[in-house]
């Protein structure tokens, strides 16, 4: 993987326009730091062709469809839920769509992160997602989860529970595939 710093949301834009060829396809994963950066608005300007998950009136299986061809996207952006000292980034995902992009598919995946999502090692980075990121996320999709009224994880069996699929990312076989841009600011959660 390669990483990038920037110290905000200017520099985060110059950089994330460097690294994406307009015209390409481009897909993301659900992100609060996309939404808080511009980043979002960014690749709805029509100088690439989003495959826009969130536009109005989109119907489940579009949605999926969507999904199905994040895999042939050119890029993948999104953030993670928590990146280690080691360089590892570790996410739990509701459906598995953000993460499987990460993993397999794309050319290449831009992970976008604040400082605050820095943490010491696997352990600290659990206990993070499990005790703030995933609570705050369930609220957020109005999830009927116990986590959202306790905040914290319990582990439950809700059926309405996103804590569904625990990934760690260490490597990758294609160098630089993945590229994570640190942003010197608190964003997302």
């Amino acid at each position: 993987m390669k990483g990038f710093y920037v110290a905000d949301e200017i520099e985060l834009r110059e950089k994330i326009k460097e690294l994406i060829r307009e015209g390409s396809i481009v897909a993301v994963g659900d992100s609060m730091t996309l939404v808080e950066t511009g980043i979002m608005e960014l690749i709805r300007s029509g100088k690439y062709q989003f495959l826009d998950k969130y536009r109005a009136g989109i119907t489940r299986e579009e949605k999926k469809e969507i999904y199905r061809r994040s895999f042939g996207a050119d890029t993948f952006l999104c953030s993670t839920n928590a990146l280690t000292a080691e360089g590892e980034l570790y996410n739990i995902d509701g459906n598995g769509s953000r993460v499987a992009a990460m993993i397999y598919g794309p050319e290449q995946v831009i992970i976008v992160s604040g400082v605050n999502k820095l943490v010491k090692n696997l352990e600290e980075a659990e206990k993070r997602v499990r005790n703030y990121v995933a609570p705050l996320d369930a609220k957020r999709l109005n999830k009927n989860t116990p986590c959202t009224t306790l905040g914290y994880c319990v582990d439950c069996k809700s059926e309405e529970r996103i804590c569904n699929d625990f990934v760690v990312i260490k490597r990758q076989f294609a160098k630089d595939r993945i590229k994570v841009i640190i942003v010197g600011k608190q964003l997302g959660y």
